[in-house]
């Protein structure tokens, strides 16, 4: 045997009749290297995807928006002191007064004849007394019968004056300058004793938005704190003011503090205008210094499992495999789209799309906005039509 032969690999040789199940074979080759790709394909697709966005520090003194009404700062109820039949009713709603202006009056029959009875009575007993102070004087009368006489006349003097102060109080006068706000009387209707006929706003102390804190916002704003108003009515305008009023107790029913926003440029304005007050809180207070370090804004998205002014949002770690974990944060504040919060890291990112089928300790995978962008219809369309047109193009 030469040297070559030691050289030469043995030879197999497949029979005639298997040569048909040759590409079988080489099939189940192929497969064969199958089972390790398809599990890393498995463990990529397990990974739920998601959205994520770094978070913000939010400025402490984040502003203080809330909900008011405009009105007169002074809205006077105005009634009569007895009550009668409303006999006129001189102004309607929204109707410009001055002070001192004859707004409506009561039937003054039934009151003028009180005032005559009230004086007949003090003649009587002017007379009286007079008779007895000479038969006192002549000791006929005795020093009682005088004193009696004496508190009698007393009596009368001050049923009178009674009388006519209700005389006075039977019809009513603007106690200041002012308009309307509203008419509750008619004239033939008759009305008890304090019930309101007229509702005036006061002109002397201007006009306000009016509004009700909550006891974190209250103890954030400070008379003089610069503020801004939208109307809803009035969109193309933005009004500026200042706080004039911060109430020092809260409302027994609805447990917030009031606080009123005189406006510039708002005079014109109908009153009960419902407008979104913005407080702009100073930076300096030292109920947002002690937050500052942990405040920070994050999008409205990434907030579920809401309750009250707190709520859950998803971080996904910065190093390693992305796993989404569960943090429980305080809203302090909701602005736009997004949101201030406390008890997040400085370098966290929360989960925006996709937040809501996450769960604490899930695999995640990042879909970044570009990707976001080819995935999209318009995207795909765009591929579409530049296939076509390649293959268009191709001799």
């Amino acid at each position: 045997m030469s040297a070559h032969s030691h050289s030469l690999r043995p030879t197999m040789y497949l029979p005639v009749a298997m040569l048909p199940l040759l590409p079988l074979f080489v099939a189940c080759t192929d497969r064969g290297a199958a089972p390790a790709a398809d599990s890393a394909a498995a463990t990529t697709s397990s990974a739920i995807p998601v959205s994520v966005a770094p978070v913000r520090h939010a400025s402490a003194a984040a502003p203080v928006t809330v909900t008011g009404t405009f009105g007169s700062r002074d809205e006077i109820p105005l009634a009569f002191k007895i009550g009668g039949v409303v006999a006129r009713v001189l102004v309607d709603e929204g109707a410009t007064v001055q002070r001192g202006q004859l707004l409506a009056a009561l039937d003054l029959r039934e009151i003028d004849a009180a005032v005559t009875k009230a004086q007949v009575a003090v003649d009587k007993a002017q007379r009286d007394h007079a008779r007895l102070e000479r038969l006192a004087a002549d000791s006929v009368a005795t020093l009682s019968q005088l004193q009696d006489v004496t508190s009698a006349l007393d009596a009368a003097r001050a049923d009178l004056a009674t009388a006519r102060v209700n005389r006075e109080y039977a019809i009513i006068v603007a106690p200041e300058a002012g308009i309307v706000l509203r008419r509750q009387g008619t004239p033939g209707s008759t009305v008890a004793a304090g019930q309101s006929v007229l509702s005036l706003g006061g002109s002397q102390r201007g006009r306000v938005l009016r509004a009700g804190l909550t006891d974190r916002d209250a103890l954030r704003v400070r008379t003089g704190d610069k503020a801004t108003v939208h109307f809803d009515a009035i969109p193309e305008r933005t009004f500026t003011g200042n706080v004039v009023l911060l109430g020092r107790a809260a409302d027994a029913r609805t447990g917030t503090f009031t606080v009123e926003v005189s406006l510039s440029g708002a005079e014109a304005l109908p009153n009960g205008l419902v407008g979104q007050l913005t407080v702009q809180v100073q930076p300096t207070r030292s109920a947002d210094a002690n937050t500052s370090a942990t405040r920070h804004a994050i999008p409205v998205d990434a907030l579920i499992e809401a309750d009250r002014d707190s709520a859950t949002v998803f971080t996904v770690s910065t190093a390693g495999e992305p796993i989404a974990q569960a943090v429980r944060v305080r809203v302090v504040q909701l602005q736009g789209d997004h949101a201030t919060v406390d008890g997040l890291d400085a370098e966290a990112r929360v989960i925006t799309r996709g937040a809501p089928y996450v769960a604490h300790g899930a695999r995640v995978r990042i879909i970044t906005q570009a990707t976001l962008d080819s995935a999209s219809p318009a995207a795909s369309a765009t591929s579409r039509r530049e296939k076509n047109n390649t293959a268009g193009s191709t001799p």
